[in-house]
């Protein structure tokens, strides 16, 4: 079948592929090796959307970067309506195949079923590197065949896309696309985010696309003539090296080149809210206080 027969298709035409699931018990990892005695990132952001699979640490961690920044609930929910609309261009596109790294928590609308709303045969990989995500992915993200998860890490591109599941589930001659939603500030300078984007582009044929959101710490340009309010932005990072990954605030100028070979496409690099927006657009106070950019990239 050809990339554009697969974008036509129908969920007869999809070869038929079972959920794949590696939960901990298969990852290397025990039950007893969850680090509970730390916030992770994934779990705080699962309580930042008013979720219940985190720990006391976890929520603790969250009262405490919200306190300082009351608004990273507005953050992380305009962070999931751009993944829905992003994920609604891909299959737009006729990306039929998605890698979704950095999954955290499921939280419906998960990617595969906001891709199946338009594409149904639509296949998802998602990845994490929280064992506990895997306890929750046979009930909620690969109990429908086209699914599949892994335990794994963004910062080892080549061991995730050499993984069976992976290799199983996603067709490397036709587009794939590569999802790092709210992942790539978790990665530090000298861990180079870059090049395991440019490692996981080297991977991938012509058509395919990169999805990102990343975490700033500078003002929205139009928002009082770009007031930084450097005391919640301070507080936030520190709440953060307690937890299993630090916070890297970055720039827009420092964000836009992480695509490399990724070509953006419109509206380029925006706050969340921003990107081909699909209801109310945000007044500059509100944009302001959301604090993630996020784009959209396709190799030629």
């Amino acid at each position: 079948m050809s990339a554009q027969d697969m974008s036509q298709g129908t969920p007869d035409e999809v070869p038929e592929i079972g959920p794949y699931v590696q939960g901990p018990e298969h990852s290397g990892f025990s039950a007893a090796e969850i680090d509970t005695s730390r916030p992770h990132p994934a779990r705080m952001y699962d309580y930042y959307l008013g979720g219940w699979d985190n720990y006391e640490v976890d929520r603790v961690a969250a009262e405490r970067v919200i306190e300082v920044h009351p608004q990273v609930r507005l953050s992380a929910r305009a962070n999931r309506a751009f993944l829905r609309r992003a994920v609604r261009a891909l299959t737009a596109d006729g990306i039929r195949q998605i890698i979704d790294i950095g999954t955290g928590i499921p939280t419906s609308p998960n990617t595969h079923e906001v891709a199946r709303e338009t594409a149904p045969g639509t296949r998802v990989v998602y990845v994490d590197n929280d064992p506990i995500v895997a306890t929750h992915a046979g009930a909620r993200l690969t109990n429908t065949e086209g699914t599949g998860f892994v335990l794994g890490d963004a910062r080892d591109p080549k061991a995730l896309l050499d993984h069976p599941t992976v290799r199983e589930l996603i067709d490397f001659d036709r587009p794939v696309a590569v999802l790092l939603v709210a992942v790539l500030h978790f990665v530090r300078d000298d861990e180079d985010p870059a090049g395991l984007i440019a490692a996981l582009a080297e991977a991938l044929p012509a058509g395919s696309h990169l999805v990102l959101t990343h975490a700033t710490g500078e003002p929205y340009e139009a928002y009082e003539a770009g007031r930084t309010d450097e005391r919640a932005r301070d507080g936030v990072v520190n709440v953060y090296k307690s937890a299993t990954a630090s916070l890297n605030l970055r720039s827009k100028a420092e964000i836009e080149p992480l695509f490399g070979p990724f070509a953006l496409l419109e509206p380029g690099v925006v706050r969340v809210p921003l990107w081909r927006p699909d209801g109310r657009v945000p007044g500059a106070e509100e944009l302001n206080n959301t604090i993630f950019y996020g784009g959209v990239g396709r190799t030629g």
